[in-house]
């Protein structure tokens, strides 16, 4: 039986931010019920309360019109209740089955793995999707795995279950499938899910009701909402227009130049395969792949972060040793993925974060002193023109908001001359506003003759900004298409069967 779940007058602090500020929303049984919001709405807090991940300050959750407390999410998970987390909680090593029967609160000491797997299979045959048992997680495409994290759930008797952007790692074409087949079992009232995401695109698509969040308050909720309306509600204002204008002047000469470059990876295995690759001025090369296949070790080898085995890298004609000099005098800039682990001091304030690459240059540095006052204003500036939310610019930057970290590196990273801009998934996990925003500069960079390597997750991400797009798959390229001939099930297709081959193989 699927539970009907109410959460009312949720209100939940985390220090001086009030996170959920007297949330109501009810969650009918057999319903596709989406929760949308920008970045800090309370979106997850709301779910990760819903579940005993948080407890509330105040408020009750309501299951079947009784009252729970919610201490633990083992309660949660009892009364039919699922959270799928946005990032994978599968464990590697582990089987499909494995991982399948690993949350049974009855396991016994000693499994009886045929009895368990004839139990897998019966179930298996009541899904929309099957997975091989005896297959480990970890060779597994990302599709898959997100399947499983699903099936787990089901396997284990829930009803009720809570995706946290579940699609941000898929192709479209997997993304419909994962979300069609889950709105199916909810037409069949076998299912009720809420789905907490940035796209409004899925929304749209699959939603029976949508529930609207801002700054912790739920500010909206209907059905058969307009893209107008929840961008409306959303940020008080309509974002749909595109990000930017896109010069339509040829690419310029070749910038990059990646020649047969190879690298290993963390655990001493080939990460690069030969890679080559060539950006032009003017145009944005993007680069598509599922998670792992050398994305991460290319831009680092391209930062200075990681020794290639072999292979050569040239900058405007010239070999590149990756130099902080050579980056400023080539005009080589970076937005790495997880910005605040990557590309800021954490601990720093936000002026000096700012500053990263110019304290030690004139004007704002004279006889090898830093001219704080000249850096103060430097910030000042950036913070204004970026739209920068802060307390302060004394503030630590671990204090700012994921899409505030991103446009502080954009500002740091684009004021200057831009010859070369490097960036992965620069939109992970942000919202609508932050995402147009972010773009918009990006595409701004290539239509001012810089040359942009952009590597991303996102296939809709690199379909809306990219001039040219490639797959990238074991360190290697294994398909290219232009921005003209773009098709999302084409480039999806080389992602996904090669991965599935790779992973039968």
């Amino acid at each position: 039986m699927i539970p009907l779940i109410e959460a009312r007058g949720l209100s939940k602090s985390f220090g001086a931010v009030r996170a959920l500020d007297d949330v109501w929303v009810k969650f009918a049984p057999g319903s596709f019920h989406a929760v949308i919001g920008e970045n800090g709405a309370g979106k997850s807090t709301l779910a990760k309360c819903i579940v005993g991940y948080h407890r509330a300050d105040a408020g009750e959750i309501v299951i079947d019109g009784t009252p729970h407390p919610m201490e633990h999410p083992q309660e949660a998970h009892a009364l039919g209740m699922g959270l799928v987390y946005q990032h994978f909680t599968l464990v590697p090593q582990m089987s499909v089955a494995e991982n399948l029967v690993l949350g049974r609160t009855d396991l016994p000491p000693i499994i009886d793995w045929k009895a368990e797997c004839d139990r897998i299979d019966a179930f298996q045959r009541t899904m929309p999707f099957v997975l091989d048992p005896e297959t480990p997680a970890f060779a597994l495409a990302a599709g898959e795995k997100q399947k499983l994290e699903i099936l787990k759930h089901l396997y284990l008797g829930r009803r009720f279950l809570i995706l946290d952007e579940p699609t941000s790692v898929l192709t479209p074409d997997e993304a419909d499938l994962i979300l069609g087949s889950l709105r199916q079992m909810t037409a069949q009232g076998v299912l009720s899910v809420v789905l907490i995401t940035h796209k409004i695109r899925e929304v749209l698509s699959f939603a029976d009701v949508v529930t609207v969040m801002r700054d912790g308050r739920k500010v909206g909720e209907g059905a058969g909402l307009q893209r107008h309306e929840l961008e409306q509600m959303m940020f008080g204002r309509a974002i749909s227009a595109p990000p930017a204008s896109r010069s339509a002047s040829a690419p310029g000469p070749v910038y990059l130049q990646v020649n047969d470059l190879s690298a290993l990876g963390d655990r001493g295995a080939p990460a690069l395969a030969g890679i080559s690759v060539e950006v032009r001025r003017g145009e944005i090369f993007g680069i598509a792949g599922v998670s792992g296949n050398g994305q991460r070790e290319l831009v680092e080898v391209l930062a200075g972060q990681r020794v290639p085995e072999s292979g050569e890298v040239r900058i405007g004609g010239a070999p590149y040793r990756c130099t902080r000099s050579e980056m400023r005098t080539r005009g080589v800039h970076l937005l790495p993925e997880e910005p605040l682990r990557n590309a800021c001091v954490r601990t720093m304030s936000v002026a000096d974060n700012l500053a990263l690459r110019v304290f030690d240059v004139p004007p704002n540095a004279a006889w090898g002193l830093v001219r704080r006052h000249v850096l103060d204003r430097h910030a000042e500036g950036l913070i204004r023109s970026y739209g920068i939310k802060a307390a302060s610019m004394d503030a630590p930057v671990e204090t700012l908001s994921g899409g505030n970290v991103q446009r502080l590196v954009l500002a740091r990273e684009l004021s200057e001359r831009v010859s070369l801009l490097i960036a992965q998934n620069p939109c992970f996990g942000l919202d609508l506003a932050a995402t147009s925003e972010i773009r918009a500069q990006i595409i701004a960079a290539r239509n001012a003759g810089a040359a942009v390597l952009l590597i991303s997750e996102d296939l809709d991400e690199l379909l809306d900004v990219a001039d040219r797009i490639a797959v990238m798959f074991e360190g290697s390229l294994v398909f290219e298409t232009s921005r003209a001939r773009a098709d999302a099930h084409e480039i999806g297709r080389h992602m996904i069967e090669r991965q599935e081959a790779h992973a039968l193989s």
